[in-house]
């Protein structure tokens, strides 16, 4: 017998239209348990995506996908619609290596229209898409699903804003998973939402228009005075109208697990003719105790066992954790150290510099180009801000880099967590582009640690020794392999010389480095003698390295990050600039985006790992 019986008969949304109430609700349990059984297994974005479920259900019970758009903003909450549009027998290969994508994804089907991963935007494509249906004739409606968080977005309320006043194929639906968007808590406003989101209210008031509409002489000018009264009241009542001043029509707030209201209220945004905004009360984790009880933690999760929630690989020490502990201390010494984060505190480590500097601690929400600038203000009056952000989110403030930082020749500290390849994640996370963006922007430095205590040695260094702005990126997870008692100098780059001469060199910098040293290991044995060149400081880099490499006649320069605009094409110019003749092979990702996989097959598809290195310079 099926586990999924009713899951299991779905191959597009057009198959749910015929379930009954009854077959409905047990399509949610089913949907529940898929999820949660292949995040425990594959790991995964849960929380986010068990909160949604009825609400995805409703959506695809309703509309017509694709002619009907459902853009999800961010995107890490479309399991059930993935299981819903086609892929369940695919659900499995979830974030693994040639399986699904944990956020939606156009290759894989037409219901999924963007890539997405980041947030904020879903508005605005929204808009563009319910205009171009407009200048090209088509029908459909065009619905954008947005969290709560997303809403401290900037680019959020500039779509909102820009939603043309013929959109009447334009839904927006908030998810309002954490905090109240409209303060309207007495039973009054909340018995009067419930009354104003049925589909016999918005009928009667439908009729009673129209007839007021064909009243000789005082049918209109009745109209306009009940519709003034009515704002008024609601004002009143809901302490804002924000959403109508902007021009929509707000329905709501609803309860997003009661399959029946919301069906009634999406039914009612898509005959009002005016462009809606539908106000969705979820529980994040729905339907799993341990996910409710701690839903950010299972916002993001590795494999876990289902009956306890715990995870199956404990995380262990890491950069994060190192970074953590080297904030904290700073701070206690001294006052001046501010962090600063865009919404991720447990992600980045933070958590316990907000407990224990409260006052100095400031989460600006998902605004990082608000951080940025913010942090500007911060070092002008003489705070030191340390900003910690993932390497993929950090790209969302590239103008604010410019201008807020490097023109002004502030002081900001960007501890880039996520730097390099970053596995599941895939396409949208990859951390591959702050070192192309960062290394063209005059004043900022750039610091590569392999190890802890590099880590921190160079976060001393660029609070108290460097002049202007610098960069600190570190990958997930831990340290890579080491020489043992190896011990940073904390000069710029290191050298690490086999005992043999050779004519052999290897340039690299972060954790790419224990990939290089296990290859100068295994090389030795083979009796082919290599030398490494580490950066640690990979901008700018040191004129002394350049002039070290000038000694050898053939040098691999491996690189996590991307090849056009990296460090290694950039130390190559500076070789050629000293006249260098020997031969130069740089490894890198060529030009493309990564695509989900354990991080080990990322660094062997791009040949930067041990068995690739040794091979290349087995093979020179």
């Amino acid at each position: 017998m099926s586990n999924y019986p009713i899951l299991e008969q779905i191959n597009t949304p057009e198959d749910i239209k015929s379930l009954d109430a009854a077959q409905t609700e047990a399509l949610c349990a089913e949907l529940r348990k898929k999820i949660i059984e292949t995040v425990a297994h594959n790991g995964g974005h849960l929380s986010s995506n068990l909160g949604v479920v009825e609400l995805t259900v409703a959506l695809h019970k309703l509309f017509h996908s694709p002619e009907d758009e459902i853009i999800f903003d961010v995107g890490h909450q479309c399991y059930a619609h993935k299981l819903l549009t086609g892929r369940f027998e695919q659900f499995g290969t979830l974030r693994t290596k040639g399986g699904i994508s944990g956020f939606t994804n156009p290759e894989e089907s037409e219901h999924d229209i963007f890539y997405s991963g980041h947030s904020s935007t879903s508005i605005s494509a929204a808009c563009g898409l319910a205009r171009a249906k407009k200048l090209k004739g088509e029908k459909g409606f065009v619905v954008a699903v947005i969290g709560d968080g997303s809403l401290t977005g900037g680019e959020a309320y500039e779509g909102l804003n820009n939603a043309y006043e013929d959109a009447d194929n334009l839904i927006v639906i908030i998810n309002d998973n954490k905090m109240s968007i409209s303060q309207n808590k007495s039973s009054l406003a909340t018995s009067l939402a419930k009354i104003r989101s049925t589909k016999r209210y918005f009928r009667s008031k439908q009729r009673f228009r129209a007839i007021l509409k064909h009243v000789p002489i005082i049918g209109i000018p009745i109209r306009n005075r009940i519709v003034k009264a009515k704002y008024a009241l609601k004002g009143a009542l809901y302490h804002s109208s924000f959403f109508e001043d902007l021009g929509y029509v707000y329905l709501g707030p609803v309860d997003g697990h009661n399959l029946t209201r919301l069906n009634d209220i999406l039914e009612i945004a898509t005959l009002r003719g005016e462009p809606c905004v539908v106000h969705v009360e979820t529980i994040k984790g729905k339907g799993y105790a341990p996910a409710e009880n701690d839903p950010e933690h299972f916002h993001g999760v590795g494999p876990f066992d289902i009956t306890t929630g715990q995870s199956i690989k404990p995380s262990g020490e890491s950069f994060s954790k190192a970074f953590s502990d080297t904030i904290c201390s700073f701070a206690q010494k001294d006052k001046r150290i501010c962090a600063v984060t865009a919404a991720m505190p447990t992600g980045t480590g933070l958590e316990h510099f907000a407990e224990q500097f409260e006052n100095r601690y400031f989460d600006v929400g998902i605004a990082e180009q608000h951080a940025v600038t913010f942090c500007s203000g911060l070092a002008k009056n003489g705070i030191i801000p340390i900003f910690a952000v993932y390497s993929t989110f950090l790209q969302r403030a590239y103008d604010q880099l410019i201008d807020d930082i490097s023109l002004q020749k502030l002081k900001v500290i960007f501890a880039i967590d996520r730097a390099g390849f970053v596995g599941s994640d895939g396409q949208t996370h990859q951390g591959l582009f702050d070192i192309p963006m960062l290394a063209g922007i005059p004043d900022i430095n750039i610091f590569a640690p392999a190890s802890f205590e590099e880590l921190s040695n160079m976060m001393y260094r660029s609070v108290y020794k460097e002049a202007f702005s610098s960069a600190i990126r570190y990958p997930r997870g831990g340290e890579c392999v080491l020489p043992e008692g190896y011990q940073p100098d904390g000069k710029d780059y290191s050298v690490f010389e086999s005992e043999q001469k050779t004519d052999k060199l290897i340039i690299t910098f972060g954790r790419t480095f224990g990939f290089a040293y296990e290859a100068q290991q295994r090389l030795s044995e083979a009796g082919i003698p290599v030398n490494i060149l580490k950066l640690n400081k990979i901008k700018p880099i040191h004129a002394e390295a350049v002039r070290y490499a000038l000694g050898y006649d053939a040098i691999w320069f491996y690189e996590e990050s991307m090849k056009i605009g990296g460090i290694g094409e950039h130390f190559h110019i500076l070789l050629a600039n000293e006249g260098y003749k020997g031969s130069y092979a740089l490894s890198a990702v060529e030009d493309t985006f990564v695509k989900p996989a354990e991080v080990s097959e990322q660094f062997k598809e791009f040949g930067l790992d041990t068995e690739s290195i040794v091979k290349d310079i087995s093979n020179g």
